[in-house]
């Protein structure tokens, strides 16, 4: 709840930003313009984002046959966690890292990296998944949209607003000083705004997503080993949108070890002794935990005969086309 207040609070901060640039750059006008386009922006994005998101990501999509072992413990912790099966991806990389897209839990897709695969045992697999279900429940694609939006529309209105008269506008008490400092500082304080929210949301889907694997410690073992290896591997197709950086669950572009304003994810260290705690005090001190002890059944996917090994892209194409067990 605590999270949640924070997140109405820093997207009404955003949506009081906007309103409040677009009348000391362009006045009622640019704002409308601005807004417009943003908005149109975006609507476009909010519909078609699970497609671009994992086509600019490399995605490719598995199934029941491709990767068996994957797919089941997705299917198991989507039941547990009341959700509809999402899609399944494996991202074409070699940096361990995970993220969760779509406009809603019926148009969700879960895309894990082939590092991933590779560096992190079954249990601690089970954690990250649960996490990024956890985003899908909370519709926190949604919430990023609308942040998107918003921070848009400031931008736009950053370098467009002038054009409309800004600096002229009555209703602007600082005139042309007052238009220049917007326009430099308006995209910095949005993008701030933006982060903080992404960071509030994976602070809340570490909870929500330990309640639902119910092993708050494999999540934190899973975060150590991404930060460790991901800091050490490269993601070119995040390097290449960095815009998206914020729906992995651990920073894909660089290993941010402060909790700062410029950071899209909080500082790993602090996500791992919150769930820490979480795990030492029981499943009765958190109410989500309390709810799922109950049901609880073992999620982890036990390797096949072959282990759990990750063919490469090309792995399958021979011997008739059959493919290992995770695609």
């Amino acid at each position: 709840m605590q999270n949640f207040l924070k997140t109405t609070v820093l997207l009404a901060g955003m949506t009081a930003l906007f309103i409040g640039v677009g009348y000391m750059i362009g006045g009622t006008s640019g704002m409308m313009i601005a807004f417009g386009v943003a908005v149109a922006t975006n609507v476009f994005a909010y519909w078609n984002s699970d497609k671009m998101v994992l086509s600019m990501q490399g995605a490719r999509p598995v199934d029941p046959r491709t990767a068996p072992d994957l797919y089941r413990m997705v299917e198991a912790l989507s039941q547990r966690a009341g959700l509809p099966m999402p899609k399944v991806y494996i991202i074409e990389t070699e940096q361990p890292n995970a993220f969760a897209t779509g406009r809603d839990p019926q148009n969700a897709a879960v895309a894990v990296s082939r590092g991933l695969l590779q560096q992190l045992e079954p249990r601690e697999v089970a954690g990250v998944v649960a996490h990024e279900l956890a985003h899908i429940r909370s519709r926190d694609t949604l919430i990023m949209t609308i942040t998107a939006t918003l921070a848009g529309a400031i931008s736009m209105l950053a370098q467009f607003g002038p054009f409309f008269g800004g600096g002229n506008n009555r209703d602007n008490p600082l005139g042309m000083v007052g238009t220049l400092l917007m326009v430099f500082l308006a995209p910095v304080a949005a993008m701030l705004v933006q982060m903080a929210v992404s960071r509030t949301r994976e602070y809340e889907a570490d909870r929500d997503g330990a309640a639902i694997a119910g092993d708050p410690l494999a999540l934190a073992s899973a975060l150590g080993k991404i930060a460790q290896h991901a800091r050490r591997t490269v993601n070119v197709a995040a390097e290449r949108n960095p815009a998206m950086a914020h729906m992995y669950i651990f920073n894909p572009l660089s290993g941010q070890r402060m909790d700062n304003l410029f950071s899209t994810h909080p500082d790993v260290n602090n996500r791992i002794a919150q769930l820490q705690k979480l795990a030492a005090a029981g499943p009765s001190s958190s109410p989500n935990l309390a709810e799922a002890a109950p049901r609880r059944r073992n999620v982890t996917v036990r390797p096949s005969r072959s282990g759990w090994r990750v063919p490469s892209v090309t792995e399958g194409e021979e011997e008739g086309g059959r493919r290992g067990p995770w695609g």
